[in-house]
């Protein structure tokens, strides 16, 4: 029976990414109604009984296993696009989810601090299992992307530990506050240092493996995924709860080194993820009762709102104060922050803990108000989150500019302050550094090579420019542009008069730089308000 109902699970979940992928919808919409429909609300397939004691072990490498391909992706290109309002997110950002949460729950539902503090760590969490959904189908400047991204896996292993530390010291230890510190210090670096020397082995194996091209990539998944399981049980083994760090720090480090077959790793690591996502997701689901959330009534709603309201857009908008973020991207940022797995998995594991000490109605509390802020912000945020950035305007197609000389980043910063999604590509290490001291997303590469181009997302923009100060570099890039990767808008500098008349049998708009001179001088003459973008523009 069990066999039958895991199939059914992971049948359901894959049935839901093919049905999200058509709708353009987050699947994590459709995998937690899954869930539902087959829990004791229901069709009553699934209870808590059904696993027996196995479920906190399938969850916990099931979520190991996401949050090492979470970590495998956050790569330290993705982290320079907005370090400083990252960091507050994950540090400031996080201490006023958590408190905040205890207070509106201490508040609204008049029950302990200790139990407050306790929903407020579970719900620092985001997490890759709701994020990544949604980046999946909606489009947004790479700086947002990468805020949420980070934000997911950081944020999770903080919650992961927290929560076990505040349940522990506080709920049943002593209730020190300076053990409550240090606990939550030595467990954090127990699982960060453990997941860093699993991933060091890792790279050794394959580095110094003699596979074949044919064995290789085989051998190289089977090594990775036995590298998830080691880093999760052996942290968990040293300190309980620390396997989500370690795991998570492992897929970091593998993912910021040259790792061989690494493409065929993250193939890998794509299609695991979807298959353990889809199983946790509606098996956790399947063990909402809506009768704990109905017995919140109000006050229940009055978190929701606190949560969603007041504390997500306070804590986005401290954290992108003084960063490149446009309005729209920080009201995006407010309105999408809806929590995942790891509320989910260790609210179920700690309202069975509490009725173990005689609180049944405070484990009762928990777990009703973890589920219906998953469930609201799922439904909510998840489910309208491309809604919510298309009437927001936050999913420009990219821009691509080739060539990061003064034209290419004073037109890269004018661009990026309209709000669109800007990369610029130059095959200069200097040019591509100054590019990101100045707060530009910048790759290092020559634009006339067309798998730098792919890498650098040519197949989905909308706008090609080339800047360069050599015309036949900026032919051949838009020559790539127009019949490789069919781009309809391309424009390109033109430093020789004589050259313009093959841009434009290419349909390319060209820029004559002697006549972009010419209309300078005149603007500062006859139009002075517009002659300081034109100077730019004709200069090299």
């Amino acid at each position: 029976m069990l066999v039958a109902l895991v199939a059914l699970i992971l049948a359901l979940g894959v049935a839901s990414r093919v049905l999200a992928d058509r709708l353009r919808i987050p699947s994590v919409l459709f995998l937690i109604f899954a869930g539902i429909a087959i829990g004791p609300e229901l069709l009553g397939l699934v209870s808590q009984e059904t696993f027996g004691d196995g479920l906190p072990a399938m969850v916990g490498v099931s979520v190991a296993i996401i949050l090492f391909e979470g970590g495998y992706h956050l790569r330290l290109e993705k982290l320079r696009e907005s370090p400083t309002a990252l960091f507050r997110l994950t540090t400031v950002g996080a201490a006023i989810t958590w408190l905040g949460t205890a207070a509106a729950v201490v508040f609204f539902l008049e029950t302990s601090l200790e139990v407050g503090l306790l929903v407020g760590a579970l719900l620092i969490a985001t997490g890759p299992t709701v994020i990544g959904p949604i980046l999946q189908v909606v489009t947004v400047r790479d700086h947002v992307a990468s805020v949420l991204e980070g934000e997911g896996v950081i944020n999770d292993v903080t919650a992961a530990v927290l929560v076990v530390v505040v349940f522990e010291v506080l709920v049943a230890g002593d209730g020190s506050l300076g053990h409550l510190v240090v606990d939550f210090v030595g467990r954090l670096v127990i699982g960060l240092a453990f997941g860093a020397l699993v991933a060091g082995l890792v790279w050794l194996a394959l580095s110094r493996s003699t596979l074949t091209p044919r064995t290789g990539p085989l051998h190289a998944r089977l090594i990775v995924l036995a590298g998830i399981v080691v880093a999760y049980s052996g942290a968990e083994i040293i300190a309980s709860e620390t396997g989500i760090a370690a795991a998570a720090m492992a897929g970091f480090a593998l993912g910021n080194v040259d790792l061989p077959h690494h493409e065929a790793v993250i193939d890998f690591l794509d299609d695991l993820s979807v298959v353990v996502l889809s199983f946790v997701f509606v098996a956790l689901a399947a063990l909402i009762d809506f009768g704990d959330i109905l017995q919140l009534g109000i006050a229940g709603i009055a978190i929701v709102a606190a949560i969603t309201l007041v504390l997500r857009p306070a804590v986005i908008y401290l954290s992108t104060t003084a960063e490149r973020f446009t309005r729209n991207e920080r009201l995006f940022l407010s309105a999408v922050g809806p929590r995942g797995i790891i509320p989910a998995s260790v609210a179920t594991l700690f309202a069975v803990e509490l009725q173990a000490l005689g609180r049944t109605q405070e484990a009762q509390l928990l777990a009703g108000t973890v589920f219906l802020i998953i469930f609201a912000t799922v439904v909510l945020q998840a489910g309208l989150a491309r809604q919510i950035a298309n009437y927001l305007e936050v999913s420009p197609m990219r821009t691509l500019i080739v060539g990061g000389g003064r034209v290419g980043l004073s037109l890269a910063e004018r661009l990026e302050q309209d709000g669109e999604n800007v990369l610029l590509v130059d095959v200069d290490p200097d040019a591509v550094e100054t590019a990101r001291k100045r707060g530009l997303r910048a790759v290092e590469g020559d634009g006339t090579d067309a798998d730098v181009l792919e890498r650098a997302g040519a197949s989905n923009a909308k706008t090609v420019i080339a800047t360069t100060p050599d015309d036949d570099v900026n032919l051949l890039v838009c020559q790539l542009s127009k019949t490789t990767f069919d781009i309809s808008k391309v424009a390109s500098r033109v430093n020789q008069p004589d050259n313009v008349d093959a841009f434009e049998s290419l349909d390319v708009r060209a820029i004559d730089l002697s006549m972009a001179t010419a209309w300078s001088l005149e603007n500062v003459l006859a139009r002075p308000s517009l002659s300081a973008w034109m100077n730019e523009l004709g200069q090299k």
